[in-house]
């Protein structure tokens, strides 16, 4: 049974930092593609990014598009999410989710707030 553990997330100031992980089991983690979504309070899950199983491929919203880079490492069965010059929007629930969108089975969240 696939299981998903993120970490990483927490309270940071507009402008900061923040890098998410997330540790993967119970499947092969090596041959699945993967994505990151979040959810703002009151709203529902968006997709942030994606990317191949080889990791030469990745894709974002273009909410996050230069500020996010997602990466991963097979041998580690991890994947990441670095997350510079966050923004008040970007406060949410952070998931890691198996596939090439949002539909896929998910670990439970990291909550991100991004606040002075």
């Amino acid at each position: 049974q696939a299981q998903l553990v993120e970490s990483g997330g927490g309270l940071v100031q507009p402008g900061g930092s923040l890098r998410l992980s997330c540790v993967a089991s119970g499947f092969s983690f090596g041959t699945t593609s993967m994505t990151w979504g979040r959810q703002a309070p009151g709203m529902g899950l968006e997709w942030v990014s994606w990317i191949y199983s080889d990791g030469r491929e990745t894709d974002y919203a273009d909410a996050v598009k230069g500020r996010f880079t997602t990466s991963r490492d097979n041998a580690k069965n991890t994947l990441y999410l670095q997350m510079n010059n966050l923004r008040p929007e970007d406060t949410g629930m952070y998931y890691c989710i198996l596939g090439l969108n949002v539909l896929g089975t998910r670990g439970p969240e990291t909550q991100v707030t991004v606040s002075s």
